[in-house]
């Protein structure tokens, strides 16, 4: 009686000692392929990330609000925000997009006034981002 290692023998169905290292080095370069990939998205999106933080708010009248807020962005790029104002009820009363040019600093502080429609009882910056 023949055993599958004595039929894998005369068939030719091992595998060679250098096709083993083959298919090794094939998963391997993959592997550090798709590590490096990963890494330079993380790297390429961070480098364009803009962060918001808001310092506080000053209700103006019943027709405007003003934002305060602190922008964090890559320095020499133009940077745009969207501004909200809301009501009691948590209803968008007012929205505002500005534009600030490219600067040399990362961190710089701004205060908007954002019409509204309504008494608004808070405004905040909604989002930033690298136009």
């Amino acid at each position: 009686m023949t055993t599958q290692a004595q039929l894998d023998d005369r068939y030719g169905r091992t595998r060679s000692p250098r096709r083993r290292l083959l298919g090794w080095t094939i998963v391997a370069v993959l592997a550090l392929g798709a590590i490096g990939y990963l890494g330079w998205t993380t790297v390429a999106s961070s480098a364009a990330s803009v962060t918001a933080t808001d310092t506080g708010f000053t209700v103006n009248d019943d027709r405007s609000v003003s934002a305060t807020f602190q922008i964090t962005a890559p320095v020499g790029r133009a940077v745009a925000c969207a501004l909200e104002a809301r009501d009691e009820e948590h209803g968008t009363v007012g929205w505002r997009v500005v534009q600030y040019p490219a600067s040399d600093e990362h961190s710089r502080a701004f205060t908007e006034t954002i019409p509204t429609l309504s008494l608004a009882t808070t405004g905040f910056v909604n989002a930033c981002w690298v136009p």
